[in-house]
């Protein structure tokens, strides 16, 4: 039974009016997390597994899966052009407000460069890796989160086949790249886990 959760797209334009005749409200200090408790040392120095998360309970009304007409049939009504025109002009007033209160609290600091698709394989590239425990201090075991490294990957390869035939030359051969590396990189680290007899937690039985 898959735990997909059910999406739910909240018409914005509906809330904008209420929004603005909220009064801002005063923001209270966030009490500071309690220190980690440090792990005990392991003598190990393979990879370690680590447990997902505890998934809640599925919804009873929530579907196995999530079609793409379902999707549809929950979206908002589309923006019209003007409403689209004015909410990305309102958009990039907004981010270069950000980015001016920024730099005038650092001088130092140029403008930010325009993200790009490069940008984008990029940030799923980095997430992988630190997910296969690359990111690990020197000394320590590496943490592996094998699922959550799948799932980068996969992402991907969704990347790959959905932008197929609109991609420039050099940036279709940077996504294959990446994802030759990963797989070759995911492929590496389960051997690595089934020889050292790291196994993950069994699946929780499904309720008939």
């Amino acid at each position: 039974m898959s735990d997909t959760p059910k999406f739910e797209v909240i018409d914005r334009r509906r809330m904008k009016k209420e929004e603005e005749q909220e009064p801002a409200s005063s923001s209270q200090p966030a009490a500071s997390p309690p220190a980690p408790t440090p792990e005990p040392e392991q003598k190990a120095t393979g990879p370690r597994l680590v447990e997902p998360e505890a998934a809640k309970p599925p919804r009873s009304e929530a579907p196995s899966e999530v079609s793409e007409d379902d999707l549809a049939g929950e979206m908002p009504p589309l923006p019209s052009v003007e409403e689209m025109r004015e909410q990305e002009s309102a958009y990039e007033a907004s981010a270069q407000r950000v980015e001016d209160l920024l730099r005038a609290q650092n001088p130092t600091m140029g403008a930010q460069p325009p993200i790009k698709f490069e940008h984008l394989v990029q940030q799923l590239y980095l997430s992988a890796l630190m997910q296969m425990g690359a990111a690990t201090p020197e000394g320590q075991r590496p943490r592996v989160d094998i699922i959550g490294a799948r799932q980068s990957i996969d992402l991907l390869g969704v990347l790959e086949e959905k932008t197929k035939g609109n991609l420039s030359d050099n940036e279709a051969r940077m996504l294959e790249t990446v994802l030759f590396e990963l797989r070759m990189t995911f492929l590496e680290l389960s051997k690595m886990i089934s020889l050292q007899g790291v196994q993950a937690p069994p699946p929780k039985p499904e309720k008939h």
